[in-house]
């Protein structure tokens, strides 16, 4: 096991948040999802595969939240028929394909999976359907998502509002945006190594890449594409939480940066997923306070295309080549033939294995719907789909005055959700989803539910599982 500075300062930061307001630790982990190719420590027992730091934070946040909420609150988030238990389920499902199916199925068909060797970067292969380090890793991150759901539900259970969550997500968004401008100008500048110390996980990295003469911003994740699937998220949150009125000169700022944050990252991911959310904050917008200054908005694109069409052919030569590059042509390239084979593989694993799947870690593809049947098959995919309805059909908190951020936190929660879903969609290459999509999904489980009448007294054993008869008397009402 080699540590990385990351690592120890992530040590550091975890055993001084055990100590703090457990409003912190939730802070903390919410933020530590920003640093996607920052290692803790690298397993050399794994073939140095790499422990990231939100997954090291998630041991202390998980220790925090239990410290004052109690475990009774933990667990009665998984309580049926609530949405947890559609995950709990998932994940022990998981588990078991895991253990089983790989030496079930060994040899009767051939998965992409990663192949790591100590002291030196994962590469991808075309191998023997056999049990491998992948899916003890992918087992270990579905396990930890479901520790994360089911903490983010109970300290939200605890609170009883979403002030966190907003505060949360614009902190999240702000560093997010500070690494990507930090990106850029360290890439000019020939400063590249002094972004080294959130580079150091044992992926291929592919931070300094052009297109279109435009460098792809990478930020603090391994590649363009990366960074653009994560930012979609909050871009899709920040943008409903302003058009709810939700603390409207920073999310206003922080939403239009992430849109330019998000085009300027050249990812065909980034394009696709824009065009998938706007229609959802357009439908809110024109039925919201911003209705005038959208639909003018709108009404005015294509007249500034004609526009600049007609007076600047040259720039609009120019822009047809880089969308070409970036989207049409991106099939024929030689990324998108790599990701076609994936997924070509992938879909004939869950033939071979007669819909079963291959086991949890065991198939990579290149679109997350191929990762399920690949992996889980026809039953792991139908929980999961299950799981996501119950997310997305998730009642708002009963209107109130008082509760009005909690309702935006709500749909903001949901909107981000939903852009996880669709990169991973398009692009998604294993099951795990980050610890994002859990604590979006937590936040949702426990904000849809009516308030407690009151809170148990956490720190004394006699009331520790009230929490818990409490929520499963109202689940079950």
């Amino acid at each position: 096991m080699h540590f990385q500075i990351m690592g120890l300062l992530t040590l550091v930061l975890g055993a001084a948040a055990l100590y703090m307001p457990p409003v912190w630790s939730f802070l903390f982990m919410f933020a530590s999802t920003v640093f996607g190719s920052a290692a803790a420590f690298n397993l050399s027992g794994l073939g140095g595969a790499s422990v990231l730091v939100p997954n090291l934070f998630l041991v202390f946040f998980c220790i925090r939240i239990i410290m004052s909420c109690g475990e009774g609150r933990v667990f009665a988030a998984f309580v049926p028929p609530r949405i947890g238990f559609f995950l709990l389920t998932l994940t022990i499902f998981g588990l078991v394909t895991a253990v089983f199916f790989p030496r079930l199925f060994a040899g009767m068909a051939e998965t992409m999976v990663v192949e790591r060797q100590v002291g030196a970067r994962s590469f991808i292969a075309l191998t023997p359907l056999r049990f491998s380090s992948n899916n003890i890793t992918q087992t270990v991150y579905a396990i930890g998502g479901l520790l994360c759901f089911g903490c983010t539900f109970a300290w939200f259970r605890r609170e009883g509002i979403a002030t966190s969550l907003v505060t949360a997500l614009i902190a999240t968004t702000t560093i997010n945006l500070a690494f990507a401008v930090a990106d850029i100008l360290t890439y000019y500048s020939r400063t590249e190594w002094l972004m080294g110390f959130v580079r150091t996980a044992n992926y291929a990295l592919l931070t300094g890449a052009e297109k279109g003469g435009l460098k792809r911003i990478s930020g603090t994740f391994p590649e363009a594409s990366a960074f653009a699937d994560y930012t979609l998220v909050f871009f899709a949150a920040i943008s409903s939480l302003w058009l709810d009125g939700i603390r409207t000169r920073v999310t206003g700022i922080l939403a239009l940066s992430l849109l330019a944050a998000l085009l300027l990252s050249t990812s065909a991911t980034a394009l696709v997923g824009v065009a998938a959310v706007m229609p959802f904050l357009l439908l809110r917008a024109i039925r919201g306070r911003h209705a005038l200054a959208i639909t003018v908005g709108a009404a005015a694109l294509p007249l500034v295309a004609i526009i600049v069409v007609v007076a600047l052919p040259d720039m609009a030569a120019g822009l047809h080549d880089f969308l070409d590059e970036m989207v049409l042509s991106k099939a024929d390239s030689q990324s998108g033939r790599e990701r076609f084979m994936w997924n070509a593989v992938a879909y004939e694993s869950f033939v071979n294995t007669y819909g079963f799947g291959a086991g949890l870690g065991s198939a990579r593809a290149s679109s997350f719907v191929l990762v399920l049947l690949s992996n889980l098959g026809v039953v792991g995919t139908m929980i999961f789909v299950i799981f996501a309805i119950a997310v997305f059909t998730a009642r708002l908190p009963k209107y109130d005055p008082e509760r009005n951020e909690d309702i935006a936190a709500v749909r903001a929660a949901k909107l981000g959700f939903y852009a996880v879903l669709v990169t991973a969609t398009i692009s998604g290459t294993v099951y795990d989803l980050g610890l994002t999509f859990y604590i979006l999904a937590g936040g949702v489980a426990a904000l849809s539910l009516p308030r407690s009448v009151s809170r148990p007294a956490h720190n004394n054993p006699a009331f520790r599982f009230a929490g818990a008869h409490q929520d499963a008397a109202q689940a079950r009402s």
